[in-house]
């Protein structure tokens, strides 16, 4: 779990009580005998000069070419390609490119149910969510939101532009856990 800043406790929460042992992630060596990493919801400016200020970001680069990373709402604008509204750094983890903040402000978070590929329906919460606008041919779609693309994967990876981890549904959560083994 990254744990420079955002919404952590939260995951933290889920994934012990699916049985999961969670490390906090904050300096380099923190990353080590990971099996995966959850990008949490939060402030992508500040995680990102977090990263940098505690020499993370190579090493960060370096965890995702082995392990399965999820970014979400935040994390994933740090996983993505590209980023816009404005632009910033990114660790181009994922062909994605992200527009920040394109559901609106603080005050026009809403809830809504997700639809899967699978045809199951998850809720999820969007918090100055990303928008995904557009992917590589690597990239599959793995839920949708209003017909936005809300829930993408690529490889081992994956990134959600809501925050699942604030329902009391683990379906997120036990699909990462899946990825990891």
């Amino acid at each position: 779990m990254l744990a420079l800043q955002g919404c952590v406790e939260p995951h933290v929460r889920h994934l012990n009580s699916l049985g999961a042992t969670v490390k906090e992630v904050r300096l380099p060596a923190d990353l080590a005998g990971i099996e995966g990493l959850v990008l949490p919801g939060g402030e992508s400016t500040t995680m990102l000069k977090l990263a940098n200020q505690f020499s993370l970001w190579d090493p960060l680069k370096e965890s995702a070419a082995k392990v399965p990373f999820w970014g979400i709402c935040a994390g994933s604008i740090l996983m993505a390609r590209e980023v816009e509204n404005p632009a910033q750094s990114s660790l181009g983890v994922m062909d994605i490119v992200v527009r920040r903040n394109a559901y609106g402000r603080q005050i026009d978070s809403f809830q809504e149910d997700v639809h899967l590929s699978s045809g199951e329906v998850q809720p999820a919460a969007f918090i100055r969510a990303p928008m995904f606008l557009s992917w590589g041919p690597a990239v599959s779609v793995l839920g949708t939101v209003r017909g936005d693309s809300t829930f993408l994967s690529q490889g081992h990876h994956m990134v959600t532009a809501f925050h699942p981890e604030l329902s009391s549904s683990h379906w997120c959560h036990e699909l990462f856990l899946k990825r990891l083994k």
